[in-house]
């Protein structure tokens, strides 16, 4: 489960395979979700609105991370920033593969950059996840597989997490291969990858093979 700042719990696992196969729409309704989206002010007393997500479809794999930072936020393009580089470097992707919506869906649980608190950004705030994913979700009845990068989008979607980020990478396969915890490919989180050299030597490897099984070996299938 989620707790946010207000610890208000707001998901439990079981609603996440609910919502999903309740529904099948359209492209064109899937479209119109991600306009209204766009148009959110749910948050607008305390943040700047600027919506963040990207989704097709057809889309097999969902990357959901934290919340857009102030270059993503800027740019209105996910994981435009260092960030982004490490992550696609880990699953071995270009740019037009990763931005490709018909393959690879990208939600954050919070779509808005939340501001900056005493030691870095916000926590995302809660009403995107509320509102908005079990939405999305519906409308991607494609998704065979979830990377859950950041504690926030695993303590949501992994049923029985750890209570700690580092807990879950190491029991990834768990959850494998549908539901894959990450560590956030922050800068910021390079003494951690130096001090686990386990993640990026035995795991990101399998992942990425995965991964690209998923997206280009089964691309036709």
């Amino acid at each position: 489960m989620i707790r946010f700042a207000d610890n208000e719990t707001i998901f439990t696992p079981e609603t996440m395979t609910q919502r999903r196969i309740d529904t099948t729409d359209s492209d064109n309704e899937l479209s119109r979700l991600l306009q209204d989206v766009r148009a959110c002010r749910l948050c607008e007393q305390h943040l700047e609105p600027n919506p963040i997500v990207k989704a097709g479809s057809t889309a097999r794999l969902m990357i959901i991370g934290q919340a857009p930072g102030t270059r993503v936020h800027a740019t209105g393009i996910p994981w435009n920033d260092p960030s982004g580089d490490r992550l696609r470097a880990w699953l071995g992707l270009d740019k037009e593969t990763f931005y490709d919506t018909r393959r690879i869906a990208i939600m954050p649980m919070g779509f808005c950059y939340p501001g900056k608190g005493r030691s870095g950004d916000l926590p995302p705030r809660k009403e995107c996840y509320e509102h908005w994913h079990h939405k999305i979700l519906a409308r991607l009845p494609r998704l065979e597989v979830f990377l859950l990068v950041g504690l926030y989008a695993q303590q949501a979607y992994l049923p029985n997490a750890y209570k700690s980020l580092s807990e879950n990478v190491k029991h990834w396969r768990d959850w494998y291969p549908r539901l894959i915890p990450l560590p956030h490919p922050s800068p910021r989180n390079t003494l951690w990858l130096k001090q686990r050299p386990w993640f990026e030597e035995e795991v990101i490897p399998q992942v990425r093979n995965h991964v690209h099984d998923l997206l280009i070996n089964q691309a036709d299938k």
